[in-house]
C-alpha cells in the first residue's frame, strides 16, 4: 500500500510534464516575445491591423485630427512672428468636409508634410508582453503615419522598457530617450503632440510646468488621461496642492474624449485629446502664470510615476 501510495503522485505528474514539454515546443516554434524581436514586431503588426479595421480607430483619428486642426489655426501667423508653427503640416480637407479623397476616411485628413511637428510618448509600459501596451504603441505608430509625422521625430521613454523593447523601438525608427525626463520636456518653438497613455498625474503636472506660458502651451496637443476626469476624481484641495499646474490649466484647455468601444474599453478608457486655445490662455490671470515653482511631491501619496534616479557622487579625479 505504501509503495502504491508513493507511486501515485509520480504517475499523476507524468502527463503534466508531457503537457509542459509540449507547451515549450510550441513556444519555441512560435518564438518567445520576451526574447525574440521578430515575435514582438509580428504581434505589433497584428495589433495595427486590428486597430485599422475597428470603429474605434476611425473615430479616434477624427478626434485627434480635429484638435490638430484647431491648433494649426491658432498657430497661423505672419512669417517672423510665431516660428512657422505647423509650417509644413497641411491638411487635404477640413474635418467637416465629407469628400477627403478616394480610399481615405474623414478621420484621415492629416497627411504627409508634418516635418516640423514633433511627438513625445511617455509611459507605454512593457509592450512585448502586455497586450494593452502593445495596442497603445500600435495606436502611436498609426497616428504618426496618418498625421505625416516622421518616426524619427518621435521620442519615447519608459523606465520599464526591457533591452529587447528598446531594440524593437530602434527597429521601428523612433527615438528612445536615454534618460528619465519625468515628463519635464519643453516644446520650445516646435508644435508637439504628447502621448501619455494612462500615466500618473505627476507626469502631466511636470509637462505643464515645463511649458508654463501661453506661447508654449498653444503649441501642445496632449493625448492622455482626461483632465476633467482628474478634476472629478480628486478632492479639490489635493489637486491644487499636489498637482497645481493641472488644477490651474483646467480653465485654459479644450478636451475631446476618445470614443469608447467594447473592443478597446480597457486600453483607451478615460483617454482624451487636449489642446490649449490661445484665447482661453490669454484670459487666465497674471497670477496664474506668475507661479513657476518646480513640482516636488514631497508629501504626495500614491505618486504613480517612477522618479529619476539621482546621480551618484563623482569618483575623485
Amino acid at each position: 500500500m505504501a509503495a502504491a501510495a508513493a507511486l501515485g503522485p509520480w504517475r499523476a505528474a507524468a502527463p503534466r510534464r508531457r503537457r509542459a514539454a509540449a507547451r515549450r515546443r510550441q513556444a519555441e516554434e512560435a518564438g518567445d516575445p520576451e526574447t525574440d524581436p521578430g515575435v514582438v514586431l509580428r504581434r505589433l503588426r497584428e495589433a495595427e491591423e486590428d486597430l485599422l479595421i475597428s470603429d474605434f480607430w476611425s473615430s479616434a483619428l477624427e478626434t485627434v485630427t480635429r484638435c490638430l486642426w484647431e491648433q494649426r489655426g491658432q498657430l497661423k501667423a505672419p512669417v517672423g512672428t510665431l516660428p512657422e508653427a505647423l509650417g509644413n503640416l497641411h491638411l487635404n480637407s477640413s474635418p467637416d468636409e465629407p469628400d477627403v479623397g478616394p480610399g481615405r476616411s474623414p478621420g484621415q485628413a492629416l497627411v504627409t508634410g508634418a516635418g516640423h511637428v514633433a511627438c513625445v510618448c511617455y509611459g507605454l509600459g512593457n509592450f512585448a508582453t502586455c497586450i494593452t501596451a502593445r495596442i497603445q504603441l500600435a495606436f502611436l505608430l498609426l497616428l504618426l503615419e496618418h498625421c505625416g509625422i516622421p518616426r524619427s521625430r518621435c521620442c519615447v521613454y519608459d523606465p520599464l522598457f526591457s533591452q529587447l523593447e528598446v531594440e524593437v523601438l530602434h527597429t521601428l525608427g523612433v527615438t528612445v530617450l536615454p534618460e528619465n525626463e519625468e515628463g519635464k520636456r519643453s516644446v520650445g518653438a516646435t508644435p508637439t503632440v504628447f502621448y501619455l497613455p494612462h500615466c500618473g498625474t505627476a507626469l502631466y503636472n511636470n509637462l505643464l510646468w515645463s511649458n508654463w506660458s501661453a506661447e508654449a502651451l498653444a503649441r501642445v496637443v496632449l493625448i492622455g488621461n482626461s483632465f476633467h476626469g482628474l478634476e472629478q476624481r480628486l478632492l479639490t484641495r489635493i489637486l491644487q496642492k499636489n498637482y497645481p499646474y493641472v488644477a490651474k490649466i483646467l480653465a485654459g484647455l479644450e478636451e475631446l474624449e476618445l470614443p469608447q468601444t467594447p473592443q478597446y474599453a480597457d486600453t483607451f478608457n478615460d483617454t482624451s485629446v487636449h489642446w490649449f486655445p490661445a484665447q482661453k490662455l490669454e484670459r487666465l490671470s497674471t497670477d496664474v502664470w506668475a507661479c513657476r515653482e518646480e513640482p516636488g511631491y514631497q508629501d504626495c501619496e500614491d505618486l504613480e510615476i517612477i522618479r529619476k534616479t539621482p546621480a551618484g557622487p563623482r569618483p575623485p579625479s
